[in-house]
């Protein structure tokens, strides 16, 4: 009976084309052949043996494979006439900052004349299958809006920690969307049935803080005619969102921190212990770690709160996203009462691409409805935009012009240069009149 290696040259013969990758391993996970879409797919250069593809760093295959194939929770896609099962699993590889998602469908398979079996996979780019349902099933992911590779991990790690107990520190500038994320995280936990209490620590005035939290009870402080129930107790059974949670005076951070270590705490005034059970997800627009590093915050409540720690990109760093935002806050305009079937003029869609957002998709936002309200006869022109994206683009553009300016100024000097100041000869060698190279040096200010 023909063994491996008399099959594997039928096998080459007919996988070496195709666009799925086919790798073979042995029941260790040693790859024993592989065709040149495994390789492309799997975002590594050509190689020289195929023992090398196990080292490759970062993809960590092999282990994935014998997880796909040990797990009793595997997924079981289908069984074949002998009653053998394949399951599928996805792989996200990220090689040279490129993210892709790769679907892997493994079996395993008895090949005549080889002791032990050999474990078939068949690999497929399912990146623009996952990219299309970040961007199409939007109220599956509680609005989120992306073809970013950075936001698509990000969506994809919420998927792994929601349902877990885990804390989490979301970072990011301010319009990024960390409260969309915690409200999606909540929303894929356990707990979803349970209330989400969101509190933004700068909006309330510190000495308040305390009592906001913890609650308090009758006669704590001047004021206080009634028990009170703190936010903890509000959020008990569900999530917590602390947002700006640097914001936090530092006297009433070990209070905080005791109370999510212990899920119990003292309202203020009390000797009373109220006990909860509580999910605890953070925000900030600052930067904890270098806040740590400061004395501002906590070294402690820090690490506590980034069990699981997500930096959301700002949106000038994901200027793909801009077109699929804008297209779905028109719609959801639209469905407010706005006029639907504008056109944007092309110089408005090129300062919008342009613009750095500072206030990112907050800002955003408010620029799209800004531009629906002024625009006329169904044209958003750049008229329509706010003054700040304007007047970025215009004070952008004069940059630009200055920097034409000194190429035409360095241009004329050097032909003067080369002709030994002879204008005549200066004018013959950039090709014009010298009417032309007088005009042009008194306006450059050579003359």
């Amino acid at each position: 009976m023909p063994g491996l290696d008399q099959i594997t040259p039928i096998v080459d013969a007919v996988v070496a084309h195709i666009k799925e990758g086919v790798i073979l391993t042995n029941e260790k996970g040693d790859v024993l052949y592989h065709n040149q879409a495994a390789t492309r797919l799997l975002g590594v250069n050509e190689i020289q043996s195929v023992g090398q593809l196990n080292a490759v760093s970062n993809l960590q295959l092999p282990a994935a494979i014998s997880c796909a194939v040990n797990e009793s929770g595997g997924a079981l896609v289908r069984k074949n006439g002998e009653g053998e099962c394949v399951k599928q699993f996805e792989q996200r590889i990220t090689r040279n900052g490129i993210t892709r998602f790769i679907e892997i469908n493994t079996t395993d398979v008895q090949v005549p004349g080889e002791e032990g079996g050999i474990r078939l996979l068949v690999l497929n780019d399912v990146t623009e299958k996952r990219r299309l349902e970040a961007v199409f099933h939007d109220n599956l992911n509680a609005g989120l809006i992306t073809q970013d590779p950075r936001m698509l991990e990000i969506s994809s790690l919420i998927e792994d920690v929601a349902p877990t107990r885990a804390p989490v520190l979301l970072q990011g500038e301010s319009g990024t969307g960390k409260t969309l994320l915690a409200r999606l995280l909540h929303k894929k936990s356990s707990r979803a049935d349970k209330p989400l209490i969101e509190v933004n620590c700068a909006a309330i005035p510190e000495a308040l803080l305390e009592s906001e939290l913890f609650g308090h009870v009758k006669g704590a402080f001047t004021g206080a005619i009634t028990n009170r129930p703190g936010r903890l107790q509000a959020a008990h059974g569900g999530t917590l969102f602390l947002d700006e949670i640097s914001e936090i005076p530092l006297h009433l951070q070990p209070k905080l921190l005791k109370a999510l270590e212990e899920q119990k705490f003292h309202p203020v005034g009390s000797d009373e212990v109220v006990e909860v059970d509580i999910r605890i997800i953070a925000a900030s627009n600052r930067n904890l770690r270098e806040m740590v590093d400061k004395g501002s915050f906590r070294a402690d409540l820090y690490y506590r709160l980034a069990v699981i720690s997500i930096d959301i990109p700002p949106l000038r760093e994901r200027p793909g996203d801009i077109p699929l935002l804008i297209r779905h806050m028109c719609d959801t305009l639209v469905q407010r009462g706005y006029p639907s079937g504008l056109d944007c003029e092309q110089e408005a869609m090129a300062m919008m691409l342009d613009y750095p957002w500072p206030g990112n998709v907050r800002e955003l936002s408010n620029a799209v409805e800004h531009a629906m309200i002024l625009a006329k006869d169904g044209i958003v022109t750049p008229i329509c935009l706010p003054r700040e994206i304007r007047e970025y683009y215009e004070k952008k553009n004069r940059g630009y012009a200055e920097n034409d300016l000194d190429a035409q100024r360095r241009e004329i000097t050097d032909a003067l240069k080369a002709a030994g100041g002879n204008r005549a000869e200066a004018a013959r060698l950039l090709g014009i009149d010298r009417s032309t190279l007088w005009r042009r040096m008194h306006k450059l200010g050579l003359a």
